[in-house]
Protein backbone atom coordinates (compact mmCIF):
# COMPACT_ATOMS: atom_id res chain seq x y z
CA UNK A 1 0.00 0.00 0.00
CA UNK A 2 2.92 2.44 0.81
CA UNK A 3 4.53 1.73 -2.67
CA UNK A 4 1.12 2.68 -4.25
CA UNK A 5 0.76 5.73 -2.26
CA UNK A 6 4.10 6.82 -2.81
CA UNK A 7 3.97 5.86 -6.94
CA UNK A 8 1.24 8.94 -7.20
CA UNK A 9 2.57 11.03 -4.61
CA UNK A 10 5.37 11.09 -7.16
CA UNK A 11 3.15 11.34 -10.04
CA UNK A 12 1.35 14.72 -8.14
CA UNK A 13 4.65 15.89 -7.26
CA UNK A 14 5.47 16.45 -11.60
CA UNK A 15 1.95 18.72 -11.60
CA UNK A 16 0.21 16.95 -14.63
CA UNK A 17 -2.62 16.52 -12.80
CA UNK A 18 -2.59 20.50 -12.43
CA UNK A 19 -3.09 20.65 -16.09
CA UNK A 20 -6.79 21.45 -16.87
CA UNK A 21 -6.63 19.52 -19.92
CA UNK A 22 -4.58 16.72 -18.99
CA UNK A 23 -7.65 15.96 -16.55
CA UNK A 24 -10.28 16.16 -19.09
CA UNK A 25 -8.93 13.68 -21.30
CA UNK A 26 -8.69 11.65 -18.49
CA UNK A 27 -12.20 11.97 -17.31
CA UNK A 28 -12.95 11.16 -21.36
CA UNK A 29 -10.81 8.00 -21.22
CA UNK A 30 -12.83 7.13 -18.07
CA UNK A 31 -16.22 7.75 -19.79
CA UNK A 32 -15.35 5.67 -22.46
CA UNK A 33 -13.61 3.14 -20.14
CA UNK A 34 -17.23 2.33 -18.95
CA UNK A 35 -19.20 2.74 -21.70
CA UNK A 36 -16.65 0.20 -23.86
CA UNK A 37 -17.42 -1.81 -21.03
CA UNK A 38 -20.89 -1.72 -20.59
CA UNK A 39 -21.86 -5.50 -20.96
CA UNK A 40 -19.43 -6.80 -18.40
CA UNK A 41 -20.25 -3.90 -15.90
CA UNK A 42 -24.13 -5.62 -16.59
CA UNK A 43 -22.88 -9.14 -16.15
CA UNK A 44 -21.28 -8.20 -12.87
CA UNK A 45 -23.98 -6.17 -11.25
CA UNK A 46 -26.62 -8.72 -12.56
CA UNK A 47 -24.42 -11.80 -10.73
CA UNK A 48 -24.53 -9.72 -7.44
CA UNK A 49 -27.91 -8.04 -7.36
CA UNK A 50 -29.50 -10.11 -10.38
CA UNK A 51 -30.14 -6.15 -11.22
CA UNK A 52 -31.86 -5.35 -14.48
CA UNK A 53 -29.60 -3.56 -17.01
CA UNK A 54 -32.32 -1.05 -17.11
CA UNK A 55 -31.96 -0.34 -13.13
CA UNK A 56 -27.89 -0.42 -13.80
CA UNK A 57 -28.25 2.25 -16.64
CA UNK A 58 -30.91 4.77 -15.19
CA UNK A 59 -29.56 4.57 -11.22
CA UNK A 60 -25.60 3.81 -11.68
CA UNK A 61 -24.48 4.49 -15.44
CA UNK A 62 -26.49 7.16 -16.43
CA UNK A 63 -25.94 9.39 -13.74
CA UNK A 64 -22.04 9.17 -13.90
CA UNK A 65 -22.04 9.67 -17.86
CA UNK A 66 -23.94 12.96 -16.66
CA UNK A 67 -21.50 13.79 -14.18
CA UNK A 68 -18.83 13.13 -16.67
CA UNK A 69 -20.26 15.77 -19.14
CA UNK A 70 -20.84 18.24 -17.26
CA UNK A 71 -17.42 18.31 -15.79
CA UNK A 72 -16.19 18.10 -18.83
CA UNK A 73 -17.66 21.53 -19.73
CA UNK A 74 -17.39 23.32 -17.05
CA UNK A 75 -14.18 22.24 -14.94
CA UNK A 76 -12.18 24.97 -16.15
CA UNK A 77 -14.56 27.53 -15.08
CA UNK A 78 -14.79 25.77 -11.75
CA UNK A 79 -10.86 25.50 -11.90
CA UNK A 80 -10.04 29.24 -12.65
CA UNK A 81 -8.72 31.78 -10.63
CA UNK A 82 -11.77 33.99 -9.19
CA UNK A 83 -11.31 37.47 -8.10
CA UNK A 84 -12.56 38.88 -5.27
CA UNK A 85 -12.78 42.46 -3.64
CA UNK A 86 -9.89 43.68 -1.76
CA UNK A 87 -10.79 45.62 1.48
CA UNK A 88 -9.69 49.38 1.55
CA UNK A 89 -6.56 48.82 3.99
CA UNK A 90 -5.22 46.77 1.41
CA UNK A 91 -5.92 49.26 -1.61
CA UNK A 92 -3.93 49.61 -4.29
CA UNK A 93 -4.22 45.48 -4.12
CA UNK A 94 -6.18 42.74 -6.30
CA UNK A 95 -7.30 39.91 -4.41
CA UNK A 96 -7.92 36.06 -6.22
CA UNK A 97 -8.89 32.44 -5.15
CA UNK A 98 -6.38 29.32 -6.91
CA UNK A 99 -8.23 26.15 -6.35
CA UNK A 100 -5.70 23.73 -6.18
CA UNK A 101 -5.76 19.48 -5.84
CA UNK A 102 -5.41 18.02 -2.72
CA UNK A 103 -2.63 15.29 -3.66
CA UNK A 104 -3.18 12.19 -3.66
CA UNK A 105 -6.66 10.68 -2.36
CA UNK A 106 -8.47 7.54 -0.97
CA UNK A 107 -12.30 7.14 -2.12
CA UNK A 108 -13.81 3.66 -0.33
CA UNK A 109 -16.54 2.80 -2.09
CA UNK A 110 -20.31 1.41 -1.14
CA UNK A 111 -22.03 -1.71 -2.10
CA UNK A 112 -25.63 -0.85 -2.17
CA UNK A 113 -24.73 1.38 -6.03
CA UNK A 114 -21.16 0.08 -6.63
CA UNK A 115 -21.02 2.00 -10.04
CA UNK A 116 -21.95 5.42 -9.11
CA UNK A 117 -20.73 5.53 -5.68
CA UNK A 118 -17.41 4.80 -6.47
CA UNK A 119 -16.99 6.09 -9.72
CA UNK A 120 -19.06 9.24 -8.59
CA UNK A 121 -16.20 11.03 -6.07
CA UNK A 122 -13.45 9.39 -8.57
CA UNK A 123 -14.68 11.66 -10.79
CA UNK A 124 -14.87 14.39 -8.91
CA UNK A 125 -11.17 13.60 -7.41
CA UNK A 126 -10.27 14.05 -10.82
CA UNK A 127 -11.48 16.91 -12.06
CA UNK A 128 -9.95 18.71 -9.17
CA UNK A 129 -6.56 17.47 -9.80
CA UNK A 130 -5.89 14.96 -7.57
CA UNK A 131 -4.45 11.50 -8.08
CA UNK A 132 -6.70 8.19 -6.71
CA UNK A 133 -7.20 5.30 -4.99
CA UNK A 134 -9.85 3.41 -5.55
CA UNK A 135 -11.49 0.52 -2.91
CA UNK A 136 -14.81 -0.54 -4.09
CA UNK A 137 -16.77 -2.37 -1.55
CA UNK A 138 -16.04 -6.23 -1.43
CA UNK A 139 -19.56 -7.32 -1.15
CA UNK A 140 -20.53 -7.53 -4.41
CA UNK A 141 -17.63 -9.48 -5.35
CA UNK A 142 -18.09 -9.61 -9.15
CA UNK A 143 -18.69 -5.45 -9.64
CA UNK A 144 -15.47 -5.29 -7.39
CA UNK A 145 -13.19 -7.07 -9.61
CA UNK A 146 -14.56 -5.43 -12.53
CA UNK A 147 -14.08 -2.22 -11.59
CA UNK A 148 -10.46 -3.18 -10.53
CA UNK A 149 -10.00 -5.15 -14.06
CA UNK A 150 -11.12 -1.96 -16.49
CA UNK A 151 -9.84 0.76 -14.26
CA UNK A 152 -5.84 -0.87 -14.24
CA UNK A 153 -6.58 -1.74 -17.32
CA UNK A 154 -7.13 1.39 -18.72
CA UNK A 155 -5.12 4.02 -16.21
CA UNK A 156 -1.72 4.33 -14.64
CA UNK A 157 -1.58 3.07 -11.19
CA UNK A 158 0.54 5.95 -10.43
CA UNK A 159 -2.52 8.33 -11.17
CA UNK A 160 -5.49 6.29 -10.95
CA UNK A 161 -5.51 2.84 -9.41
CA UNK A 162 -8.20 0.00 -7.45
CA UNK A 163 -7.33 -1.62 -5.10
CA UNK A 164 -9.81 -4.81 -3.90
CA UNK A 165 -10.12 -6.62 -0.80
CA UNK A 166 -11.65 -6.68 2.70
CA UNK A 167 -11.65 -5.29 6.08
CA UNK A 168 -7.74 -6.05 6.18
CA UNK A 169 -6.85 -4.43 2.83
CA UNK A 170 -8.98 -1.19 3.70
CA UNK A 171 -7.30 -1.00 7.64
CA UNK A 172 -3.93 -1.34 5.58
CA UNK A 173 -5.07 1.70 3.28
CA UNK A 174 -5.86 3.51 6.44
CA UNK A 175 -2.45 3.08 7.45
CA UNK A 176 -1.43 5.53 4.80
CA UNK A 177 -1.06 9.42 4.56
CA UNK A 178 -3.53 10.61 2.45
CA UNK A 179 -4.25 13.78 1.25
CA UNK A 180 -7.62 13.17 1.26
CA UNK A 181 -10.41 10.75 2.15
CA UNK A 182 -13.89 10.23 0.93
CA UNK A 183 -15.63 7.31 2.45
CA UNK A 184 -19.72 6.12 1.50
CA UNK A 185 -20.90 3.52 4.11
CA UNK A 186 -22.43 2.91 7.44
CA UNK A 187 -21.60 5.29 10.34
CA UNK A 188 -20.03 2.95 12.75
CA UNK A 189 -16.99 2.56 9.71
CA UNK A 190 -17.19 6.21 8.91
CA UNK A 191 -16.02 6.72 12.36
CA UNK A 192 -13.63 4.48 12.22
CA UNK A 193 -12.27 6.27 8.94
CA UNK A 194 -12.15 9.34 10.52
CA UNK A 195 -10.14 8.06 13.76
CA UNK A 196 -7.52 6.95 11.18
CA UNK A 197 -7.66 10.22 9.24
CA UNK A 198 -7.10 12.59 11.96
CA UNK A 199 -3.57 10.16 12.58
CA UNK A 200 -2.44 12.05 9.91
CA UNK A 201 -4.74 15.46 10.29
CA UNK A 202 -6.70 14.00 6.51
CA UNK A 203 -9.50 16.11 5.30
CA UNK A 204 -12.72 13.60 5.33
CA UNK A 205 -15.70 13.62 3.58
CA UNK A 206 -18.20 10.60 4.99
CA UNK A 207 -21.05 9.67 2.88
CA UNK A 208 -23.21 7.72 5.80
CA UNK A 209 -26.53 7.40 6.55
CA UNK A 210 -29.39 7.48 8.99
CA UNK A 211 -33.60 7.30 9.42
CA UNK A 212 -34.82 9.48 6.68
CA UNK A 213 -38.71 10.41 7.40
CA UNK A 214 -41.29 11.02 4.87
CA UNK A 215 -43.97 13.19 5.92
CA UNK A 216 -47.44 12.59 4.51
CA UNK A 217 -49.55 15.66 5.28
CA UNK A 218 -52.46 15.62 3.37
CA UNK A 219 -54.55 13.84 0.87
CA UNK A 220 -55.01 16.14 -1.87
CA UNK A 221 -52.73 14.18 -4.54
CA UNK A 222 -52.70 10.86 -2.37
CA UNK A 223 -52.23 8.82 -4.99
CA UNK A 224 -49.48 10.87 -6.53
CA UNK A 225 -47.42 10.94 -3.12
CA UNK A 226 -47.56 7.00 -2.62
CA UNK A 227 -46.74 6.24 -6.65
CA UNK A 228 -43.76 8.26 -5.83
CA UNK A 229 -42.98 7.17 -2.26
CA UNK A 230 -43.23 3.30 -3.00
CA UNK A 231 -40.66 4.19 -6.03
CA UNK A 232 -38.12 5.52 -4.06
CA UNK A 233 -38.90 2.89 -1.12
CA UNK A 234 -38.41 -0.06 -3.42
CA UNK A 235 -35.96 1.09 -5.51
CA UNK A 236 -32.87 -1.48 -5.34
CA UNK A 237 -34.94 -3.32 -2.54
CA UNK A 238 -34.85 -0.61 -0.79
CA UNK A 239 -30.89 -0.86 -0.25
CA UNK A 240 -30.30 2.91 -0.86
CA UNK A 241 -29.14 5.34 1.54
CA UNK A 242 -31.40 8.41 1.12
CA UNK A 243 -34.67 6.01 0.51
CA UNK A 244 -37.46 6.75 2.66
CA UNK A 245 -37.05 4.76 5.90
CA UNK A 246 -40.66 5.19 7.48
CA UNK A 247 -43.52 7.31 6.98
CA UNK A 248 -45.22 9.71 9.51
CA UNK A 249 -49.05 9.87 8.18
CA UNK A 250 -51.93 11.08 10.48
CA UNK A 251 -54.21 9.22 11.63
CA UNK A 252 -57.34 10.21 10.09
CA UNK A 253 -55.38 9.22 6.80
CA UNK A 254 -53.30 5.87 7.17
CA UNK A 255 -56.54 3.38 6.53
CA UNK A 256 -55.88 5.40 2.36
CA UNK A 257 -52.86 5.57 2.52
CA UNK A 258 -52.49 2.03 3.37
CA UNK A 259 -54.72 0.98 0.81
CA UNK A 260 -53.53 3.28 -1.89
CA UNK A 261 -49.86 1.92 -0.54
CA UNK A 262 -50.49 -2.03 -0.86
CA UNK A 263 -52.44 -1.56 -4.49
CA UNK A 264 -49.38 0.55 -5.97
CA UNK A 265 -46.98 -2.13 -4.64
CA UNK A 266 -48.92 -4.82 -6.32
CA UNK A 267 -49.22 -2.58 -9.31
CA UNK A 268 -45.93 -2.12 -9.79
CA UNK A 269 -45.25 -6.34 -9.76
CA UNK A 270 -41.79 -6.00 -7.94
CA UNK A 271 -39.65 -9.13 -9.05
CA UNK A 272 -36.15 -10.12 -10.20
CA UNK A 273 -37.89 -11.89 -12.99
CA UNK A 274 -39.75 -8.10 -13.81
CA UNK A 275 -36.65 -6.59 -13.83
CA UNK A 276 -37.41 -3.83 -11.16
CA UNK A 277 -35.98 -5.57 -8.28
CA UNK A 278 -32.76 -6.94 -6.61
CA UNK A 279 -31.54 -9.39 -3.98
CA UNK A 280 -30.44 -8.11 -0.81
CA UNK A 281 -26.57 -7.91 -0.53
CA UNK A 282 -26.05 -11.39 1.24
CA UNK A 283 -27.94 -13.80 3.55
CA UNK A 284 -26.24 -12.21 6.74
CA UNK A 285 -28.57 -9.40 5.57
CA UNK A 286 -31.72 -11.15 4.89
CA UNK A 287 -31.42 -12.03 8.48
CA UNK A 288 -31.19 -9.00 10.19
CA UNK A 289 -34.06 -7.64 7.89
CA UNK A 290 -36.24 -10.49 9.33
CA UNK A 291 -34.90 -9.98 12.64
CA UNK A 292 -36.76 -6.18 12.36
CA UNK A 293 -40.46 -7.82 11.75
CA UNK A 294 -43.29 -7.79 14.20
CA UNK A 295 -45.55 -10.61 12.77
CA UNK A 296 -48.73 -9.24 14.33
CA UNK A 297 -47.94 -5.49 12.67
CA UNK A 298 -47.10 -7.17 8.97
CA UNK A 299 -49.83 -5.85 7.07
CA UNK A 300 -48.01 -6.83 3.67
CA UNK A 301 -45.45 -8.78 2.47
CA UNK A 302 -43.14 -9.76 4.65
CA UNK A 303 -41.82 -13.45 3.19
CA UNK A 304 -38.15 -13.85 2.73
CA UNK A 305 -35.77 -16.47 1.68
CA UNK A 306 -32.21 -16.81 2.50
CA UNK A 307 -31.04 -18.68 0.71
CA UNK A 308 -31.85 -16.58 -2.61
CA UNK A 309 -31.40 -13.69 -0.46
CA UNK A 310 -35.70 -12.18 -1.74
CA UNK A 311 -37.08 -10.04 0.71
CA UNK A 312 -40.79 -9.14 -0.73
CA UNK A 313 -41.51 -5.58 -0.06
CA UNK A 314 -42.99 -5.49 3.46
CA UNK A 315 -45.26 -2.48 4.92
CA UNK A 316 -45.76 -2.24 8.59
CA UNK A 317 -48.50 -0.70 10.70
CA UNK A 318 -49.17 0.00 14.09
CA UNK A 319 -45.30 1.44 14.42
CA UNK A 320 -44.04 3.52 16.98
CA UNK A 321 -40.32 4.98 17.62
CA UNK A 322 -39.92 2.27 20.43
CA UNK A 323 -40.16 -1.24 17.82
CA UNK A 324 -37.06 -2.77 16.35
CA UNK A 325 -37.37 -1.17 13.30
CA UNK A 326 -37.71 2.27 14.51
CA UNK A 327 -33.35 1.35 16.27
CA UNK A 328 -31.68 1.24 12.55
CA UNK A 329 -31.64 2.40 9.49
CA UNK A 330 -33.87 -0.47 7.86
CA UNK A 331 -31.37 -0.74 4.15
CA UNK A 332 -34.65 -2.96 3.33
CA UNK A 333 -37.62 -2.85 1.83
CA UNK A 334 -39.37 -2.52 4.76
CA UNK A 335 -41.72 0.47 5.19
CA UNK A 336 -42.73 1.09 8.71
CA UNK A 337 -46.18 3.35 9.14
CA UNK A 338 -46.08 5.44 12.34
CA UNK A 339 -49.63 7.67 12.81
CA UNK A 340 -49.83 11.31 14.81
CA UNK A 341 -52.20 13.73 16.36
CA UNK A 342 -50.03 16.43 16.56
CA UNK A 343 -47.63 17.53 14.07
CA UNK A 344 -45.27 19.51 16.65
CA UNK A 345 -45.02 16.41 19.01
CA UNK A 346 -44.01 13.80 15.77
CA UNK A 347 -41.46 16.75 14.53
CA UNK A 348 -40.26 16.74 17.96
CA UNK A 349 -39.81 13.10 18.29
CA UNK A 350 -37.48 12.96 15.16
CA UNK A 351 -35.81 15.71 16.61
CA UNK A 352 -34.86 13.90 19.03
CA UNK A 353 -33.12 11.26 16.76
CA UNK A 354 -30.06 11.90 15.15
CA UNK A 355 -30.11 13.99 11.90
CA UNK A 356 -31.14 11.86 8.79
CA UNK A 357 -29.12 12.09 5.48
CA UNK A 358 -32.76 12.94 3.60
CA UNK A 359 -35.75 14.09 4.63
CA UNK A 360 -39.34 14.31 2.69
CA UNK A 361 -42.13 16.32 2.66
CA UNK A 362 -45.45 15.51 0.63
CA UNK A 363 -48.07 18.44 1.09
CA UNK A 364 -49.95 21.05 -1.38
CA UNK A 365 -49.56 23.33 1.57
CA UNK A 366 -46.51 25.99 2.24
CA UNK A 367 -46.79 26.52 5.17
CA UNK A 368 -46.70 23.12 6.09
CA UNK A 369 -43.72 22.02 4.00
CA UNK A 370 -41.77 25.48 5.16
CA UNK A 371 -42.38 24.33 8.91
CA UNK A 372 -40.41 21.08 8.25
CA UNK A 373 -37.44 22.06 6.28
CA UNK A 374 -37.31 24.54 9.02
CA UNK A 375 -37.55 23.22 11.95
CA UNK A 376 -35.60 19.25 10.99
CA UNK A 377 -32.21 19.25 10.31
CA UNK A 378 -31.23 16.67 7.63
CA UNK A 379 -28.65 16.48 4.54
CA UNK A 380 -30.75 17.02 1.45
CA UNK A 381 -35.31 15.72 0.26
CA UNK A 382 -37.56 16.80 -1.83
CA UNK A 383 -41.06 18.14 -1.38
CA UNK A 384 -43.62 15.79 -3.14
CA UNK A 385 -41.05 13.54 -4.38
CA UNK A 386 -37.96 11.24 -2.89
CA UNK A 387 -34.78 10.34 -4.23
CA UNK A 388 -34.82 12.35 -6.79
CA UNK A 389 -33.06 15.30 -5.58
CA UNK A 390 -29.51 12.98 -6.42
CA UNK A 391 -29.95 13.40 -9.74
CA UNK A 392 -29.80 17.33 -9.79
CA UNK A 393 -26.18 17.62 -9.74
CA UNK A 394 -26.62 21.67 -8.55
CA UNK A 395 -27.81 20.20 -5.07
CA UNK A 396 -25.00 19.47 -2.76
CA UNK A 397 -25.46 15.77 -1.77
CA UNK A 398 -24.27 15.20 1.92
CA UNK A 399 -25.40 14.77 4.87
CA UNK A 400 -25.18 16.69 8.47
CA UNK A 401 -24.22 15.60 12.04
CA UNK A 402 -24.44 11.39 11.96
CA UNK A 403 -25.90 11.69 8.53
CA UNK A 404 -22.40 12.63 6.55
CA UNK A 405 -19.63 15.31 6.54
CA UNK A 406 -19.25 17.24 3.55
CA UNK A 407 -20.99 16.97 -0.11
CA UNK A 408 -20.57 16.17 -3.27
CA UNK A 409 -21.80 16.39 -6.90
CA UNK A 410 -21.05 19.03 -9.60
CA UNK A 411 -19.03 21.93 -8.66
CA UNK A 412 -19.72 20.76 -5.06
CA UNK A 413 -17.29 17.49 -5.51
CA UNK A 414 -14.20 19.58 -7.04
CA UNK A 415 -14.38 21.49 -3.83
CA UNK A 416 -14.92 18.93 -1.79
CA UNK A 417 -11.41 17.77 -3.31
CA UNK A 418 -10.08 21.35 -3.66
CA UNK A 419 -8.08 23.79 -1.52
CA UNK A 420 -9.02 27.56 -2.02
CA UNK A 421 -5.44 29.14 -2.13
CA UNK A 422 -5.90 32.67 -0.86
CA UNK A 423 -3.61 35.65 -2.41
CA UNK A 424 -3.55 39.07 -1.79
CA UNK A 425 -1.16 40.48 -5.08
CA UNK A 426 -0.09 43.90 -4.16
CA UNK A 427 2.09 46.56 -6.43
CA UNK A 428 5.10 48.51 -5.38
CA UNK A 429 4.68 51.84 -6.58
CA UNK A 430 2.87 52.85 -3.10
CA UNK A 431 3.09 52.21 0.76
CA UNK A 432 0.72 53.66 2.99
CA UNK A 433 2.64 54.53 6.38
CA UNK A 434 -0.61 53.54 8.87
CA UNK A 435 1.27 49.96 9.89
CA UNK A 436 4.56 50.90 10.83
CA UNK A 437 6.41 53.08 13.19
CA UNK A 438 5.84 56.16 15.14
CA UNK A 439 2.27 54.69 16.33
CA UNK A 440 -0.03 57.57 16.84
CA UNK A 441 -3.55 58.55 17.84
CA UNK A 442 -4.47 59.82 14.76
CA UNK A 443 -3.07 56.75 12.45
CA UNK A 444 -5.71 54.49 14.57
CA UNK A 445 -8.29 56.87 14.37
CA UNK A 446 -7.83 56.68 10.18
CA UNK A 447 -7.47 53.10 10.55
CA UNK A 448 -10.88 52.50 12.24
CA UNK A 449 -12.20 54.62 9.56
CA UNK A 450 -10.85 52.54 7.12
CA UNK A 451 -12.06 49.35 8.82
CA UNK A 452 -14.94 50.57 9.39
CA UNK A 453 -15.30 50.52 13.02
CA UNK A 454 -16.15 53.01 15.28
Amino acid sequence: MKDIVDAQRAFFSTNQTKNVDFRIEELKTLKRMLQDNEAQLNQAIYADFRKSAFDTYTSELAILYVEIDETIRKVKKWAARKRVPTNLVNFPAKSYVIPEPLGVSLVIGAWNYPYQLSFGPAIAAIAAGNTVVLKPSELPSETSRVIADIVNQNFEPSYFTVVEGGVTVTRELLEQRFDKIFFTGSVPVGRIVYQAAARHLTPVTLELGGKSPAFILDDKKLKMYVKRLVWAKFLNAGQTCIAPDYVLVPHTLKTKFLELVIAEIKNEHFSIENQNYVQIINERNVMRLGKLLEPEKVVYGGKYDVSSRIFEPTVMDHVTFDDKVMHEEIFGPILPVVTFNSLDGIIAEVKKRENPLSCYVFTQSKQLRDKILSEISFGGGAVNDAVMHITNSKLPFGGVGESGIGSYHGEHGFKTFSHNKSILDKPTWLEANLKYYPHNPFKIKLMKQMLGLK
